[in-house]
């Protein structure tokens, strides 16, 4: 799509149109910008969740093996550090580590530095499922921007919405 062609109406122009009608002091940009991200945002949540979902995994699990294998060899982690690079609480990412641990996709094993402690390592089995499953997922976001972006609108969005989060704290 280039900048000349008009972008085809969705959802979110209805709802502002609408607030235009009932409310026409309101300035609905925020409105459609933040409804257009929430909105495209779940409906890739679900076909992430479709990709996932054939390796036996969902999202939020993959999260989990995707953070342990991004933190490089040997792909371990405490659930302290897993939880907020996640920003989960720790009863969440128990069950998570439960979950993960009896399909043999990582261990938890006594930290040696911390008698207290616990480190998660990545079982060679979920390196290699998650390696899959990283890649499946990227498809269906790469398939998602290029039916309607070329590579210099996707860089420009990203930077745009870079800009935002650092603006927002987010």
């Amino acid at each position: 799509m280039t900048s000349a062609t008009p972008a085809p109406q969705d959802p979110v122009d209805a709802i502002t149109a609408q607030w235009a009608v009932v409310r026409p002091d309101l300035e609905t940009v925020p409105m459609a910008v933040f409804g257009r991200i929430y909105r495209l945002s779940s409906a890739i949540g679900a076909r992430m969740d479709k990709a996932y979902a054939r390796f036996g995994i969902a999202r939020g699990e993959f999260d989990v093996l995707g953070t342990l294998r991004r933190s490089g060899e040997p792909y371990t982690l405490s659930p302290r550090e897993l939880s907020a690079t996640l920003m989960l609480t720790t009863g969440g990412m128990t069950g998570r580590l439960d979950k993960l641990e009896r399909a043999g996709l990582l261990s938890r094993s006594p930290d040696p530095h911390d008698r207290r402690g616990l480190r998660v390592t990545l079982s060679d089995r979920g390196r290699e499922l998650v390696d899959e499953a990283v890649a499946a997922g990227l498809a269906v976001q790469r398939e998602a921007l290029e039916s309607a972006l070329d590579d210099e609108e996707a860089e420009l969005l990203s930077g745009l919405l870079r800009k935002l989060m650092t603006a927002t704290g987010a």
